[in-house]
């Protein structure tokens, strides 16, 4: 009876996940547009895809540099693999590490059982760092020797786990002026720029508009 409960309870889980995925699956198709701009986006995805290749998208707040990078995963060979996002946005400060990296049971004050950070919880597939361009200088060291080493330890832990990802980063910021300012870590920006793609906004490519209207149109009209 358990047997058959958690199978049940997989199985739901497993349907809830390939609807997401179909979802954004369609969401990404369409965010590629009809514009000549898109086109050439979408045939870079399509190149850089199946490459191991880290790549840094660039472009204002909605343009859909998440959609590009789960596009770039799904043409990887690590499709398979999960697809891990981190919102350097919205994770406190003094957690970041923590939820990066993970911790070990008693490193610090609440840490009651050991966690796995997001880069190990990503191992053999894609970690996809939303506005990276907000993360501190000490924590940009930290995440420029995980990329170099493909190694990490958890906080409060001497313990090395070796780590196999692909990064995507996303940013609405100019990364180089944050190089200028010394905000960004010059190191850290060409090892994330690898191949860099920069999504224009929709008032730059009229011609995606009457798509967007009409998927929208539909979408919501049900």
């Amino acid at each position: 009876i358990v047997n058959r409960a958690m199978e049940k309870r997989r199985l739901t889980l497993e349907n809830l996940y390939l609807q997401q995925e179909l979802e954004t699956t369609l969401e990404s198709d369409l965010i590629m547009g009809r514009s000549k701009i898109m086109g050439k986006i979408n045939d870079l995805v399509k190149k850089v895809g199946p490459t191991d290749s880290t790549v840094l998208i660039t472009g204002e707040s909605g343009t859909g540099k998440e959609l590009v990078s789960r596009a770039i995963h799904r043409n990887s060979p690590r499709h398979k693999m999960p697809f891990v996002t981190v919102d350097c946005s919205t994770l406190v400060e003094n957690l970041f590490e923590s939820e990066l990296f993970g911790h070990v049971k008693g490193s610090f004050t609440g840490a009651t059982a050991t966690k796995h950070g997001r880069l190990e919880l990503a191992n053999g597939g894609t970690v996809f760092f939303d506005e990276i361009g907000n993360i501190s200088f000490s924590v940009q060291a930290k995440l420029l020797r995980a990329i170099q080493e493909r190694e990490i330890n958890k906080v409060g832990s001497t313990q090395t786990i070796k780590i196999d990802i692909r990064i995507i980063a996303a940013t609405n910021k100019d990364l180089r002026q944050s190089v200028k300012d010394s905000t960004f870590r010059e190191d850290l920006f060409y090892r994330l720029s690898v191949v860099p793609i920069h999504i224009p906004p929709l008032r730059e490519r009229k011609d995606d508009t009457p798509l967007l209207a009409d998927y929208f149109l539909k979408k919501y009209n049900a």
